[in-house]
């Protein structure tokens, strides 16, 4: 199966990574697992304006592919592609993390059918989930854990 039909077949609803799991969570895995490593699947829109996780405090640092090309939000068709290119052991724990958490499954599940074993979704996401005024930052996610980040 070429890397495009990987991608677009993530949609198709089937379950097949790792799974979910919260931003603490995640932290614990990067903090203790020497080969971890987390992908950042968010737009360079976002990494800049918005923030990105800080792993400089563990000696590690946080990759950037996006899932989704900015502006028109299509499907980056060599998302497989890039993250191969990436070197990071199939074995090894791989955690994605976007916004709100749902480009990151999509991308745990695209990995986990080119054959890595451990690659998870960071629940919840960098900013996490709607508050009551349709504002993210403030129920949950990585930032609202206080977990490490920087502005661009």
């Amino acid at each position: 199966m070429d890397d495009a039909n990987v991608e677009n077949n993530a949609f198709a609803g089937d379950i097949g990574y790792a799974g979910d799991i919260g931003p603490r969570q995640a932290w614990e895995i990067l903090v203790n697992s020497p080969k971890a490593t987390m992908i950042d699947v968010r737009t360079a829109a976002e990494w800049a304006y918005v923030g990105v996780p800080d792993l400089s405090g563990i000696g590690k640092k946080v990759e950037f592919v996006s899932w989704l090309h900015f502006p028109g939000m299509q499907i980056n068709a060599r998302f497989v592609e890039e993250v191969t290119a990436l070197g990071i052991d199939p074995l090894a724990p791989v955690l994605f993390v976007c916004r709100s958490g749902v480009r990151s499954k999509f991308a745990a599940i695209a990995m986990t059918r080119r054959g890595f074993r451990a690659c998870y979704n960071v629940a919840h996401g960098f900013e996490g989930d709607l508050d009551t005024i349709g504002h993210r930052g403030a129920v949950s996610g990585w930032k609202v854990e206080g977990l490490p980040w920087k502005q661009g």
